[in-house]
């Protein structure tokens, strides 16, 4: 009965990191580790070697680089600036508490138009060139952090 409330627990773990890909204020990279130090307590630590430790980290190196990296370009390939990635950035962070659910898009593309109209005064046309770029950069940048998080998994798959 322990081992199931262990495996329910992990797999929970697993699904609120893979959440926090679409929802930023849900840190992906606690969840994940949580997932592991939960197989640890329910079960051992003895399979969670120094090499698992160290392919871990170097994943969380590559999500966090990937993550910045992927927004950061989305902005710029549409000519958006600093300001607009900024905003962008923001608009992802409060988008989802102003407007729910859909927040998660409409903020991170509003941020980044009202960021560059207000700070570089660019016309609109290429304020909004940047929120599109920025919401590609966003989408892009969540299927990676998908991709990132399921390989993962399946390293503490191999390891276990």
């Amino acid at each position: 009965m322990i081992e199931i409330i262990g495996w329910i627990l992990i797999i929970i773990s697993f699904l609120i990191a893979f959440i926090g890909t679409f929802y930023p204020i849900i840190p992906s990279v606690v969840f994940m580790l949580l997932a592991y130090i939960l197989y640890g307590l329910f079960f051992s630590f003895e399979e969670l070697t120094l090499l698992f430790w160290v392919i871990q980290v170097l994943f969380i190196v590559l999500l966090f680089s990937a993550d910045m990296a992927t927004n950061a370009f989305g902005v710029k390939k549409f000519g958006g600036t600093k300001a607009g990635i900024w905003g962008s950035t923001i608009g992802l962070l409060f988008g989802p508490f102003v407007i729910p659910v859909a927040g998660i898009i409409v903020g991170p593309f509003l941020g980044a138009i009202l960021a560059e109209l207000i700070v570089t005064r660019k016309g609109f046309t290429q304020a909004v060139k940047s929120g599109i770029g920025s919401l590609i950069g966003f989408l892009t940048s969540s299927v990676v952090k998908i991709i990132i998080l399921s390989a993962m998994i399946v390293v503490f798959i191999v390891f276990i």
